[in-house]
């Protein structure tokens, strides 16, 4: 994947605040082992309740970024390690401070900061509410030669277990009633991550951990929580992001927490933990998590 593809300046839709001033980006069972498939189903949109309007144009602004290479990336373990230099370029399009990216990060996906159970196996949280709701909606193809991807045991296992077993009944109403990567966002607001099907952003949550993180820094602006998280107002992002139980979850309070503690290391000058591949729920051999083969480029306007 292109590094820095979105080069997020140059998204800019009027009122996409107004789209999901209460609709989570999801969090429906997370790594770390919270439930609320509920709450996220009774907020989550109808499809044709997104408009058009998301979608996005290429531009040559990404010539900016896309000078930032992955020469100095190019490890095995590339699709689940973010450095802080990926974080910062992230967080200097968006105008933000890395902290408050890590934050957000550091919520929804647990300690442990992973996006990706394996090359090509993202973390998955499958909640059957939703596929009941989108099954119902969308006319989406069968694969009755769905596998979960081998070598995945414990919790990784359970959720891409119930994942194959939906898809085998209806793919797109599967994908987009998961809650995907690092960032738990709702399949069923692809349109808002800038992607014109489910299956080009399940493509794209398939990557990288570093596609995970542009797939949010997308969501975030074309949502409307772009200013709120600039602030640091996080009683305000926690409504938008994870819905109104946000408070009785105390999402809001703990990603406060989170920031501090983070922008403490940044001032002590204290060197991040690496993360090391778990030496569970993993596979040997990368395979994709969604028909179709590789996506086209995001694209997005200039402002």
């Amino acid at each position: 994947m292109m590094r820095g593809l979105l080069t997020l300046a140059a998204i800019s839709l009027a009122g996409a605040s107004a789209l999901t001033a209460d609709t989570p980006a999801g969090n429906a069972a997370s790594p770390a082992g919270e439930t609320a498939a509920a709450d996220s189903m009774a907020e989550a949109p109808a499809i044709d309740e997104v408009p058009d309007s998301v979608y996005t144009e290429m531009s040559e602004l990404i010539k900016t970024v896309l000078a930032q290479a992955d020469a100095d990336k190019k490890s095995a373990d590339r699709y689940e390690t973010l450095s802080d230099r990926d974080f910062k370029v992230i967080a200097d399009e968006l105008g933000v401070e890395t902290a408050a990216i890590k934050a957000v990060v550091k919520i929804e996906a647990g300690p442990s900061l992973r996006g990706c159970w394996a090359p090509g196996v993202p973390v998955v949280n499958y909640a059957q509410p939703l596929f009941n709701k989108y099954n119902a909606q969308v006319k989406g193809p069968k694969d009755k030669d769905a596998k979960v991807p081998d070598g995945l045991s414990g919790y990784a296992l359970k959720e891409w277990t119930s994942l194959t077993r939906a898809r085998k009944i209806n793919v797109d109403a599967a994908n987009m009633a998961c809650y995907w990567g690092m960032f738990q966002i709702g399949g069923y607001n692809y349109k808002l991550c800038g992607c014109k099907s489910i299956a080009e952003m399940v493509a794209l949550m398939s990557e990288s951990e570093f596609s995970q993180l542009e797939l949010f820094a997308v969501f975030i602006r074309n949502s409307g929580m772009l200013e709120s998280l600039r602030k640091k107002d996080w009683t305000t992002f926690a409504r938008k992001y994870n819905g109104t139980s946000y408070a009785k979850r105390g999402y809001h309070t703990r990603m406060a927490k989170e920031y501090e503690a983070f922008k403490a290391k940044e001032k002590s000058g204290a060197k991040p933990v690496a993360k090391t591949a778990a030496k569970t729920d993993t596979i040997k051999k990368s395979q994709p998590a969604a028909a179709g083969g590789k996506t086209a480029a995001r694209r997005h306007t200039k402002k």
